[in-house]
């Protein structure tokens, strides 16, 4: 038996600006999801049922990594992420079913944290219709914070180089670490669930319609981009008062761009006042947001009367490991 986890991940900065081509900086959260490989009699399974179509991460991912003729097991599935709320939890499954099976194949103790992550993308990929970013299974493999960018940047640790073909044509992504100091430790982030299913392909649409009639808005795309690589200068430098401040910004923009709700809105203004900032995080239309604080408590508590289930969480979790 061998058990893998991996960390959700919530997006500082960036989000809808990363489809434009605009670098996005996120962080892996405490909250993971783990998956347990155990014999069983018959063929292979995920949760108690037979691996088949309706999982095509975990159906790619043995086909590379173990293949049909290997003796059969059980994959059991656990999380403690908010489901269907941006945080990352498939991109977080497919990084430990990965790693799991790597794990029981090889009987290393090593995990080759590179290929993890390029089979992770690949078959968020499979699974999406040949689009997906390699932001999250990159947040989900490496923990920490990841900055994820169109070409190397001078405020990060590159990593790796990812490229998928699209069916819009090959993209290329380079993905970096961003070290996060002893001081940054001082602080949390709260998040915020609305409850909400966040509909991200909605929401891309949505802005996509609203640049097409305003091209005029793809300077908040360009600021976008720009919070992105100084906020990730202000987290290296352990500037957590400008970090927060960054990300007020963001939200604004994102706000601007018709992304936010009320509930979020709602999360958002409660948890400012005990917060050095505050946004939403991911697609938006609901989902989650999220707070920087040194008050955890006390945001926790604000977002919680406000109507929100909440996480908090140190930044920048460890990633992908196995557990057992």
């Amino acid at each position: 038996m061998v058990t893998a986890s991996a960390p959700g991940k919530c997006i500082l900065f960036g989000e809808h600006a990363v489809v434009y081509g605009e670098p996005a900086v996120a962080v892996a959260i405490d909250a993971r999801v783990s998956v347990t490989l155990e014999p069983c009699q018959g063929s292979w399974k995920l949760s108690g049922a037979p691996l088949d179509e309706r999982h095509p991460h975990a159906r790619f991912l043995h086909s590379q990594l173990v293949g049909d003729d290997s003796d059969p097991h059980s994959m059991l599935v656990t999380s403690e992420l908010f489901p269907a709320a941006g945080m990352g939890s498939s991109a977080a499954l497919s990084a430990a079913i990965g790693a799991a099976l790597m794990h029981w194949s090889t009987g290393g103790d090593e995990l080759n944290l590179e290929h993890i992550s390029h089979l992770a993308h690949i078959a968020e990929a499979e699974a999406q219709s040949g689009r997906a970013s390699p932001t999250d299974t990159s947040t989900a493999t490496l923990g920490g914070c990841v900055l994820v960018s169109d070409r190397h940047e001078d405020s990060a640790d590159w990593r790796w180089t990812r490229t998928l073909d699209t069916p819009e044509g090959e993209r290329r992504w380079e993905v970096h670490n961003v070290t996060l100091p002893d001081s940054v430790r001082d602080a949390y982030l709260v998040v915020g669930s609305t409850g909400i299913h966040s509909p991200t392909g909605e929401m891309v649409a949505k802005v996509a319609g609203m640049l097409e009639r305003q091209p005029d808005r793809m300077g908040d795309i360009a600021r976008m981009g720009q919070l992105s690589r100084i906020g990730a200068g202000a987290l290296a430098a352990g500037n957590l008062v400008e970090t927060g401040r960054l990300m007020d910004e963001a939200h604004g923009l994102l706000a601007g761009l018709g992304v936010s709700c009320p509930e979020l809105e709602r999360l958002v203004a409660a948890a400012r006042p005990t917060s050095l900032g505050a946004k939403l995080t991911g697609a938006g239309g609901g989902g989650c947001m999220l707070a920087l604080t040194t008050e955890p408590k006390a945001t926790a508590e604000a977002i919680e009367m406000g109507g929100g289930r909440v996480i908090t969480t140190s930044l920048g979790a460890s990633g992908v490991r196995i557990e057992r």
